[in-house]
């Protein structure tokens, strides 16, 4: 019986070939009608009989195009009308109201490779190829529906092959939207420093040849330029981390292939599969002890971050090149990637000896993802940028109101809410100058434009120095403010990221968060839900003398808890670390913390990590946050399995001095800097353990939920994990956005709209 439906198919729906898709489906089952994207979705009307349309709602439900991500199929049936003569793609609608997902960008494809390797075809060598299945999405859409006006493709205008093939439903790039060619699309040129053209018949290959003579390029790539060099040239690795003012924290590697990375790190096969992901993300390895990469890519951490090519440009670049290039973000240290052209020329020239662009605007900046596999073989990610950003996160509740949450201060993400919907930004940085906040305001501003979500709520850290902080005050466009402890926002991220609802065991450890005390806080514990956390226990508080400089100077750190210990006797500590340095400035600062001058008190696991990290002489000072704690995991001893031991005093203070004198004792006894940081390590996941047990016993509860930049340690986090399931608990642990403090947007949305959804605001 002839029967006509009306199906509206919602989520990441557009920009992926789904159109494509519907039309080939229909027409294979004799089925008329018609889709269209509109703001709503992805709109199908049917006409035929009724168990081929049933086929097709099932195969349209079970076997969508790869990179959809189908949320809904709602269907209406009705008598048919004989309104179709056959089946088409319509343009799109729009009545000005924008809700629907964006794709993010995608690795180029197999087929698509394939075909740039092909002499007899046309697009042979060609650095912009791409179809319905691959290629650029969110760094150049600049409105929805998804059409290629409302792109960047916008400025190229179709020539008559690559047009035949965009209206052509049975070709591979039926309503590509990027689509192009050498005739009608993006073009490469090549610069030197100067601004002047270097002309050669392959520029590709003529960037290789730079490469390999030992030249610094910038290369744009999707979401902004790198900087590219070649990996296993010292000199050039040294030369740009001299002009890039990046002193120590480790640079990016691309490969051509997993056998070249297999060459220099270990690999399993969940990290196999990361690398080879559609995302492409950077993928932190642990790095073999024998291997040609110079030590100055990665200094002072065991582990190595590789990517594979992921455009078609990266392809031709590594044809013929075994080694691995440097491909690291076109910034000097601390701003922004650049991403425009003038842009990038101007703060690159004293970088770059050259530059390899293109005229394919970027409308969005976008950094590399960066993700990890963690000892369950499950993907972590540290950065959600490219290739993840800007899809959603599917909250297992409802937002009450549309929400923008500001996020923190270091490695800014926002986070714009609305429906069941929380839309994360791609990483934004560290909002510590103009370039990083205007970064974060224009991608306000470009979210809300897209997803058409103007807030009606705002949600921000207590920290009042923060940016984000002050942008949130002076929204006054946005009627109610709500501010958010930072730790709770940890916590409540990653109940949000594991679609986890009710009171948990929240741990939350990381450098520093502003607490409702007005000190700052980063070792704690509560008894949390969305809506609220009870501090129930936290490291015992310290003096920071010198503020923030005691972060840059870990050896600070390790000298007020000599103090806390020993007393002024901590100058007659055999130690290596009781060097000149602190016999000379230890007075100094000792008057300050005694008169409580710059000397804010914190409770930090963070800051506890670098104190050990100094007090074995691995790092005194840091050039890049986090810096000493890494240097503290990277020469821990796996095998060792002794621990020190923390006291918890009765009202839920947890003291350091008892570990503190305990790795003292075994510098003194000559006990090997590994194996003090492996027992340091076991003593802090030991500590959590028997929190999270005492807890239980207390408030009957069984879940912990772990969160903070400490818990990027991946031996403490496996150490912690191990114990806690041991031990009989459910643990949660981040996967979908960071443990740092990328993922405290999400947090901060979903506390409002737990607060919200309370009748607290």
């Amino acid at each position: 019986m002839e029967t006509r439906t009306k199906i509206l198919v919602r989520g990441i729906v557009q920009g992926v070939g789904f159109r494509p898709y519907v039309y080939s489906l229909a027409k294979s089952r004799g089925l008329r009608g018609s889709v269209l994207n509109n703001e709503s979705g992805v709109v199908i009307d049917l006409e035929g009989d009724g168990e081929a349309i049933n086929g097709f709602v099932c195969d349209l439900e079970n076997r969508p195009p790869a990179l959809s991500n189908i949320e809904s199929v709602s269907r209406v049936d009705e008598v048919a009308g004989a309104l179709f003569e056959d089946f088409r793609i319509l343009p799109s609608e729009s009545n000005g109201r924008l809700r629907q997902p964006v794709a993010a960008d995608t690795a180029v494809c197999d087929d698509c490779v394939r075909e740039m390797f092909d002499p007899h075809d046309r697009r042979y060598r060609y650095p912009f190829i791409n179809c319905t299945n691959c290629g650029p999405r969110f760094t150049l859409i600049e409105n929805v529906p998804y059409d290629r006006e409302r792109t960047t493709m916008r400025d190229f205008r179709m020539c008559r092959e690559c047009r035949a093939e965009y209206e052509r439903p049975s070709n591979r790039r039926f309503h590509a939207e990027p689509i192009a060619c050498e005739k009608c699309g993006p073009r490469l040129t090549l610069n030197d420093a100067n601004g002047s053209a270097i002309t050669a018949d392959d520029l590709v290959a003529e960037t290789r040849d730079l490469l390999n003579s030992g030249r610094i390029v910038a290369v744009k790539g999707l979401g902004g330029y790198h900087l590219v060099c070649d990996a296993l040239n010292a000199a050039s690795v040294e030369r740009l981390r001299r002009r890039k003012l990046r002193e120590d924290k480790p640079f990016a590697l691309m490969a051509r292939s997993l056998s070249v990375i297999e060459k220099y790190c270990f690999l399993s096969q969940a990290e196999r599969d990361l690398l080879t992901s559609r995302e492409r993300p950077i993928v932190l390895l642990s790095s073999k002890p024998i291997g040609a990469i110079p030590s100055g890519v990665a200094p002072g951490v065991a582990t190595l971050g590789f990517m594979l090519p992921y455009t078609p440009l990266h392809h031709l670049l590594f044809e013929g090149l075994d080694g691995p290039l440097v491909m690291t973000s076109g910034n000097i240290s601390d701003e922004p990637i650049a991403y425009r052209d003038a842009e990038g020329s101007e703060r690159l020239k004293s970088i770059a000896d050259y530059f390899l662009t293109n005229d394919r605007r970027i409308h969005v900046r976008t950094d590399d993802s960066i993700a990890r596999i963690d000892r369950c073989s499950r993907k972590v990610i540290v950065r959600r940028s490219r290739g993840y950003a800007p899809i959603p996160i599917t909250t297992a509740f409802r937002f009450e109101q549309r929400i923008l949450a500001c996020g923190a201060e270091l490695k800014n993400t926002f986070c714009l809410a609305k429906d069941n919907h929380a839309f994360l930004s791609h990483h934004i940085g560290d909002l510590e100058n103009l370039e990083t906040l205007g970064s974060f305001t224009e991608g306000i501003e470009h979210f809300r434009h897209l997803f058409d979500i103007s807030p009606e709520v705002v949600a921000y850290d207590l920290h009042p120095e923060y940016l984000s902080s002050k942008y949130a005050q002076v929204c006054d466009d946005i009627g109610v403010k709500i501010g958010v402890q930072h730790h709770h926002a940890h916590i409540a991220s990653c109940l949000t990221d594991n679609a986890a609802e009710g009171e948990v065991i929240g741990v939350a450890m990381d450098g520093l968060g502003f607490g409702t005390d007005g000190k700052l806080w980063g070792g704690e514990f509560f008894v949390a839900d969305m809506a609220d956390a009870e501090r129930v226990a936290h490291l015992e508080y310290v003096p920071m003398p010198g503020g923030s400089k005691a972060i840059r100077e870990p050896w600070r750190m390790a000298a007020v808890y000599l103090n806390n210990v020993f007393g002024d006797d901590l100058l007659k500590l055999k130690l290596p670390f009781v060097d000149d340095r602190v016999r000379k400035d230890w007075r100094t600062m000792k008057s300050m913390i005694d008169a409580g001058v710059n000397s804010p008190q914190t409770s930090s696991m963070g800051r506890l990590f670098d104190a050990v990290s100094a007090l074995l002489c691995l790092r005194s000072t840091v050039n890049y946050e986090g810096q000493a704690a890494v240097a503290l995991e990277a020469i821990a001893d796996r095998t060792v399995r002794q621990h020190y031991q923390f006291d918890i005093t009765a009202d839920g203070i947890i003291r350091s001095e008892p570990v503190v004198r305990a790795v003292v004792h075994d510098l003194v006894e000559g006990i090997r800097p590994a194996a003090i940081s492996a027992r340091f390590h076991l003593s802090v996941a030991d500590l959590i353990a028997d929190m999270a047990t005492s807890l239980r016993d207390r408030r009957n509860l069984n879940r912990v939920a772990l969160s903070g930049g400490v818990f990027q340690n991946m031996f403490l986090l496996g150490c912690v994990c191990e114990i806690l399931e041991r031990r009989g608990f459910e643990v949660l642990t981040h996967g979908q956005v960071p443990t740092n403090d990328g993922g405290i947007s999400l947090g901060q949305a979903a506390i409002a709209n737990a607060q919200i959804r309370a009748g607290r605001v």
